[in-house]
């Protein structure tokens, strides 16, 4: 890897401070997946289309197939799935996902439950037509999404009680 495109730069990932040194053009995906072996992170399209490598950047999310390392900035807060709980503790939308059987083979699910979280932090009561919205770039094959939808509307009533 030549020096003139090699970037280095510390971010925070799952709530530590990481110095990367990698190619510019890489992809978040694929330093999670790839480098740090954060693998709930899924690859899907690798377009940016289906939602499935959704992960959080200062707690917007975003889809991590489509950003490359050289648009992050320094000390970017990013939250992967395996981020979200502490300890043997589930987050209450990952309860709430499998106690509403929003779970059926389980690929889309780490977008699904890192996009609830962002819409829930914004709106802890959102309305079904703002839990749509946001769902708009996330794509489940499974599910027909009625299960997913009232798993996020359970995640904020639980949340937020």
């Amino acid at each position: 890897m030549s020096s003139e495109n090699t970037i280095t730069k510390t971010i925070n990932i799952n709530h530590k401070a990481i110095t990367i040194e990698a190619s510019a053009a890489q992809t978040l995906l694929n330093l999670l997946r790839e480098d740090l072996r954060l693998t709930g992170t899924k690859r899907g399209c690798d377009i940016g289309v289906c939602g499935t490598c959704t992960v959080l950047i200062n707690k917007k999310p975003k889809c991590a197939c489509v950003i490359k390392l050289e648009d992050l900035n320094e000390n970017d807060d990013i939250i992967t799935i395996e981020g979200i709980s502490s300890g043997d503790d589930l987050h209450p939308v990952q309860q709430a996902f499998i106690d509403g059987g929003a779970v059926q083979c389980g690929f889309c699910t780490p977008g699904m439950i890192m996009t609830t979280i962002a819409l829930l932090d914004k709106n802890p009561n959102p309305t079904r037509d703002e839990i749509k919205k946001a769902f708009a770039k996330n794509l489940c094959r499974c599910t027909g999404y009625e299960q997913i939808f009232e798993s996020v509307e359970r995640a904020g009533r639980n949340m937020h009680e």
